[in-house]
């Protein structure tokens, strides 16, 4: 109740303050807060790469969130963008119910949507379902709760700053920056079809730009459909990838000169969409023992897929993550300066769960089809050209091999109507028919659909391929242009509040290439998603309610986890925490997850300004420098930091130092928090 009394205070003081201003549409707030998981012995979340173990940032993970609110019918949505590989169901529950706890049902399940951005260099264990917490040894509550307790500050601090402003549209082409990695499965799709699009991905990057009563920068949101796989499955730095450093790079520049990341009030997003067989490795699959093109049907060399790797455009990962980064924040810092188009109209949502294993259709030839329970095939297990994966699995397979064909058998054996419906993938993991120790993948799912007048957000449940979500647009188009005008702009919003695998159209299913063998509810899912959508669109231009529909389960109380914990740490003897021996700045350190520092810093780079005072000028959140956490083996009590900083041209000529922060567990449990400092040198012009 405090809460709305306060808010209703705040759009008072804000109607006060905008007579004489500018004409506004509606109320913003924008807010940011840091969501980074453990750095240490966690495995990472999206290349299913159980030796990918996190080990020290590159750059730290952030949630940014939007709320938008409707002066005329007092209607809201909140969209959020999250540095992570995913949301997941459990994600959003918890969230919701904080958020309920501290606002009321101002903020609800309905009218909330979080997007994860898909890097793939950021912590796992925060799925609720068994299959996605199989290489991060179980569930890590560490991660969830990072994740979960940033989300809701972030909307917190956009509560907070919510003001009259006006959103302005815009679009435009963005190229050199994403190429379709399962070009042969596109090909299945309807020639007619695509001869409508130049492209085998979207090019097309679709922004919104966020400006109070006077026109000052609010902040900004695009969407744009590439993978968050720069950063490869041998990186063990937390990092956002290309869109968290797009993010890094358009907040540097929009706030004022010398905030530090994540402290300004200009919050840009670089949204996920359709990117389910989209890369950004554009120079594409090469054969890592010849240097030749990848075989195209199963992207192996001479057989084995582990060789078949993509190629960014840079000389190493970082410097590809850089330069895709890059290219998505300058045609952004484009698109908004050039954003004239004013969106108009009221705030709107429409919001269900769905139990997505046996939804019935019809389809235009008359069959009647329907869903599956979820099932895994044999190409899933090949991975991608972006992280291969093991065991000799190829992309492209619809027999399976007799080998694992047995294994399966010992695993969970299909039943013959699982069979039937999956076909023609030959099912790997029957995981809609485990349930030991608890469910494998969700049943239910959630599905959204929110209006900013007359711009449309298609939040999805998954990763939609380039096609499939094509025909999401289209028929969520074809719904609303004749209610809000043929000028409506409609965006897929990727991996949204639950994660439910891939989504390929029936088409590219029966190609089963690792999308098709990954779109977990069979060969129809594509169309079941699209009929539920359509649901919802036609529910929202004709102002009725739908069902709520399922509840989905929280099992929470039911994770099981198997990640060793922080037994002790401890310096060398005559050493201590934090002590270096070199300018090289190798520090004597502790366990990261002893405390997340959310909100801190495990390093500081300081310039000595007059009068020896010391200034911070760069921190963990910055893409310069680097900070590597090393324990020579798992119960020795000892580990170093290992701090680096790439001095960038321009940087100012000085006396400089860095400090290392941590805290340390005692045998006792204690947690004791120490820094150290390294000695002072000077940064001179070559």
């Amino acid at each position: 109740m405090k809460g709305l009394l306060a808010y209703s205070l705040l759009l008072l003081i804000s109607l006060l303050v905008v007579v004489g201003s500018e004409s506004t549409e509606y109320f913003i707030g924008s807010g940011i807060h840091d969501i980074t998981g453990p750095a240490a012995n966690v495995n990472m979340m999206g290349y299913a790469n159980p030796s990918q173990i996190s080990n020290g940032i590159h750059f730290r993970q952030r949630s940014r969130a939007f709320i938008f609110h409707d002066k005329r019918n007092k209607s809201r949505i909140v969209f959020v963008s999250i540095d992570a590989c995913m949301v997941d169901q459990i994600v959003k529950l918890e969230v919701v119910k904080k958020l309920k706890a501290r606002f009321g049902n101002l903020y609800t399940e309905e009218n909330v949507c979080i997007s994860g951005i898909h890097t793939h260099s950021g912590p796992g264990g925060f799925l609720q379902y068994v299959l996605f917490d199989i290489t991060s040894l179980g569930f890590v509550n560490q991660t969830l709760f990072a994740y979960v307790d940033g989300i809701v500050e972030s909307i917190a601090k956009a509560h907070a700053s919510i003001k009259p402003g006006n959103i302005f549209v815009n679009q435009g082409e963005l190229l050199h920056s994403n190429i379709n990695r399962s070009p042969t499965a596109y090909l299945f799709n309807p020639k007619k079809e695509r001869s409508k699009y130049k492209y085998d991905v979207d090019k097309e990057m679709v922004l919104l730009k966020l400006a109070d009563a006077k026109g000052h920068g609010i902040g900004m949101v695009n969407w744009f459909a590439v993978h968050g796989t720069s950063m490869n499955n041998t990186n063990e730095l937390i990092s956002g990838d290309n869109k968290g450093y797009a993010s890094y790079l358009f907040e540097k520049e929009m706030n004022a000169k010398g905030t530090l990341p994540g402290n300004g009030s200009f919050v840009a997003a670089f949204a996920q969409s359709n990117e389910g067989d989209v890369s950004p490795n554009t120079r594409g699959a090469f054969c890592t023992n010849t240097g030749k093109p990848c075989d195209k049907n199963h992207s192996t060399c001479g057989g084995d897929d582990t060789k078949c790797i993509g190629r960014g455009p840079g000389v190493d990962m970082f410097d590809s993550t850089k330069i895709i980064g890059h290219n998505q924040f300058s045609k952004a810092k484009e698109l908004y300066d050039g954003a004239k188009k004013k969106v108009t109209g009221p705030i709107d949502f429409r919001h269900m769960y769905v139990d997505m294993t046996n939804i019935s259709l019809t389809l235009k030839n008359g069959t009647k089809v329907h869903t599956c329970k979820p099932a895994m095939g044999f190409s899933f297990a090949a991975g991608t050209t972006d992280g291969p994966g093991m065991f000799g699995f190829q992309q492209g397979s619809t027999t399976g091999n007799e080998f694992w064909n047995l294994i399966v058998k010992f695993l969970e054996k299909p039943s013959k109507q699982q069979i039937a419906c999956q076909h023609p993938k030959p099912i790997l993991l029957d995981t809609g028919e485990i349930n030991f120790p608890y469910r494998w993948q969700p049943f239910i799912v959630d599905l959204q659909v929110l209006r900013i007048g007359n711009f449309v957000i298609v939040a999805v449940p998954g990763e939609f391929t380039t096609m499939s979500g094509r025909r999401v647009r289209d028929a969520v188009h074809k719904v609303v242009d004749a209610h809000f005008g043929n000028d409506t702009t409609v965006v897929i919003a990727g991996l949204s509040n639950t994660y439910a695998d891939y989504i390929a159209t029936y088409e590219e299913y029966h190609a089963q290439r690792y999308e098709g063998a990954s779109t977990i509810y069979g060969p129809h899912t594509l169309q079941a998603y699209i009929s539920k959508f359509v649901k919802l669109s036609k529910a929202l231009v004709k102002g009725k309610s739908v069902k709520p529909g399922p509840t989905p389960p929280n099992l929470l109380k039911k994770q099981l986890s198997f990640v060793p914990g922080v037994v002790f740490d401890s310096a060398p003897i005559g050493k201590k925490f934090g002590q270096n021996d070199t300018v090289e700045v190798l520090f004597y350190s502790a366990n990261p997850r002893n405390n997340l520092m959310t909100q801190q810093t495990f390093l500081t780079v300081e310039r000595q300004e007059k009068h020896g005072k010391w200034r911070v000028v760069l921190t963990d959140g910055d893409w310069e420098t680097r900070f590597y956490w090393n324990k020579p083996f798992i119960l020795d009590p000892v580990s170093t930091a290992r701090i680096t900083w790439t001095i960038s041209p321009g940087t100012p000529v000085g006396t400089y130092r860095i400090q290392h922060f941590g805290h340390s567990k005692g045998l006792l449990g204690n947690i004791q928090s120490f820094h150290g400092t390294s000695n002072n040198f000077k940064v001179t012009l070559h």
